[in-house]
């Protein structure tokens, strides 16, 4: 089968860490055709059909390259997505306006025959902070606003409080503020800009001392090991993009609860892969763009997780084919 990955410039992978690469390794592997572009790729003109300009691109264990592409810039051949097996997108946050345009040439490709994962009106539908709002029995007591006072009244109810933005990733823009208030004003400004823009606001969680637990779900079911990201130092913050140290653990039953009840319904919506941040027993955020993780599980525990993923993508083009 041929595999086009949509992600970011493959020369910036840390292939020690990255999952995409992962996912490209295994479907090697297996002898599938790797294809790749960037979104900035992706081309419509009426009379056609949504085309990537793509590189086809082989790995290379050793040398001074983790791959080998037989296309260079400016030189890439135009594919139209509905031409190859499956579209992986898989371009990394922030889910920023150029993002949003993508989704929509991909759900074209979709309306021409292509096969996109994960699906480009799930990514929409599900932005990663807000998407917790509709699973609010797993969630800590949480406010999403614009208002200054509505902030100051949550800070008084709760006194101990997390507040992020809502475009936030890898941690950035995360601040708590104690039952002292200090600083709650100015930190309110700085994330809202004087009321124009919104930001969420959480009962802080003591359990994160034990780690921001990365639970992945493949085609609605979990993998059997999470990854606990631990801050370090006086860090609040978990996120192995700030330094936490990241852990694989076994699920425990909360965390089987919490999967074995989001999963499914996310899966049905066409979402293949997902990442549910969990602390202590609350889902703090449900990860669709790009989740990662895969090879710091499968280091730790010998779990295949990229095979996992791979098995799941080939069940549902099979399925897509009439395979059912």
């Amino acid at each position: 089968m041929r595999l086009l990955f949509v992600a970011d410039a493959l020369e910036g992978f840390n292939t020690a860490k990255d999952t995409t690469f992962a996912m490209m390794r295994e479907a090697a592997a297996r002898g599938h055709e790797l294809l790749a572009c960037q979104p900035r790729d992706l081309m419509w003109q009426r009379g056609g059909r949504v085309t990537g300009y793509v590189r086809e691109i082989t790995l290379t264990p050793g040398g001074t390259s983790w791959f080998a592409a037989r296309q260079q810039a400016p030189d890439e051949i135009p594919v139209a997505l509905a031409d190859v097996d499956a579209v992986l997108m898989r371009k990394d946050p922030p889910f920023d306006s150029e993002y949003f345009y993508a989704t929509h040439l991909l759900e074209q490709a979709e309306r021409e025959g292509a096969r996109v994962f994960n699906r480009p009106r799930a990514l929409r539908d599900h932005p990663e902070k807000l998407a917790i709002l509709e699973f609010s029995q797993f969630i800590t007591p949480t406010l999403v606003t614009r208002d200054a006072a509505d902030i100051r009244r949550f800070h008084a109810e709760h006194r101990d409080i997390i507040l992020k933005p809502l475009d936030g990733m890898g941690g950035m823009g995360i601040f708590r503020v104690g039952p002292d208030g200090l600083n709650l004003g100015s930190i309110a400004e700085t994330l809202n800009q004087h009321g124009e823009r919104t930001v969420m606001v959480q009962r802080y969680l003591s359990e994160i001392v034990l780690g921001d637990k990365r639970i992945l779900l493949i085609d609605g079911r979990p993998v059997p090991f999470a990854l606990a990201r631990i801050p370090q130092g006086t860090e609040i913050r978990g996120n192995l993009a700030v330094g936490g140290k990241g852990v694989a653990q076994p699920l425990s039953p909360r965390d089987r609860e919490i999967a074995e009840q989001i999963g499914p319904v996310l899966a049905a919506r066409g979402l293949l892969l997902v990442g549910l941040d969990v602390i202590g027993d609350c889902v703090t955020e449900i990860n669709v763009t790009s989740p990662t993780g895969f090879q710091e599980i499968t280091k730790q525990t010998g779990f295949d997780v990229a095979g996992m993923f791979i098995d799941a993508l080939l069940h549902a083009l099979d399925e897509g084919s009439g395979g059912r």
